[in-house]
């Protein structure tokens, strides 16, 4: 049995410093790429596209890093528990494909995504309270304007916060192991997304029957700016359903995504 008492807490903080790395070069990989292509090779490709126009402060670039490899390691400690939990048997995650049908691998991703989402709304909400917010998410709202380097700039209490979600659904939910690879990908990749400060989505999308549920950088900037507003992560329900969309949502898509000059 792989299991041994004595060398558990060894085998524990390696992979928790294994997980760090992974998380951390997932974050600069993505991230990263897109600072190069939206800010270094094609900056006034996207200029137009860009909802704050200004240049970013090289202190804001650092205080982000900085606090987001803290979050990634606290993402691979909540990550190393939750495989040293599945390798005892504990969770419902499950290596063979075939476990299950084959249709409850999406089903699965889109159900564990809609509980994340639910999940957020409510903590984001609640830490928008005066006390709260000074005291945890404040660290996030440093950044005022976004850029992609803010999608992991999180106080510690919050990074613990966010990162028990995922942990906590696989032993609920029965997930494909890839499948949840898959989801944290994508929740670095829409992170991104949400924080580059380019609305990538193309015009007309926001109206669109797939679209309209989707939060991209226009709908994520507003919130940082209005505080108030558009607390989702992945998508617009919460938002649309609880009245707290920002009015100001629409107008500013449509403009961000307005024709290029010369085009």
């Amino acid at each position: 049995m792989w299991y041994d008492p004595y060398i558990q807490s060894d085998q524990f903080w390696v992979l928790t410093l294994v997980l760090f790395v992974v998380v951390l070069f997932r974050y600069a990989i993505i991230a990263g790429l897109f600072h190069l292509i939206f800010y270094a090779f094609q900056p006034k490709r996207f200029q137009h596209r860009k909802i704050f126009k200004g240049q970013f402060k090289v202190l804001q670039l650092k205080k982000e890093m900085l606090w987001s490899a803290l979050t990634s390691f606290l993402f691979g400690l909540a990550g190393a528990v939750m495989i040293l939990m599945t390798r005892e048997g504990h969770t419902k995650i499950y290596e063979d494909p075939n476990a299950y049908p084959l249709w409850w691998i999406p089903l699965s991703f889109l159900f564990a995504a809609f509980l994340h989402e639910t999940y957020y709304y409510w903590l984001h909400r609640w830490m928008h309270r005066p006390k709260v917010y000074r005291a945890i998410h404040k660290v996030h709202h440093d950044s005022h304007y976004t850029s992609p380097w803010t999608s992991f700039s999180f106080h510690p209490l919050e990074s613990l916060l966010q990162s028990i979600v995922i942990p906590a659904l696989v032993f609920i939910v029965p997930m494909y192991s890839w499948t949840v690879v898959c989801l944290l990908v994508f929740m670095t990749i829409t992170s991104a997304i949400n924080h580059s400060n380019v609305e990538l989505y193309p015009k007309g999308f926001h109206k669109h029957w797939l679209g309209k549920w989707l939060i991209g950088a226009t709908h994520h900037s507003l919130h940082h700016t209005q505080y108030r507003f558009n607390f989702g992560l992945y998508f617009t329900f919460w938002d649309k359903l609880m009245h707290t969309e920002s009015a100001k949502y629409e107008p500013d898509f449509e403009k961000h995504t307005a024709l290029r000059k010369n085009a």
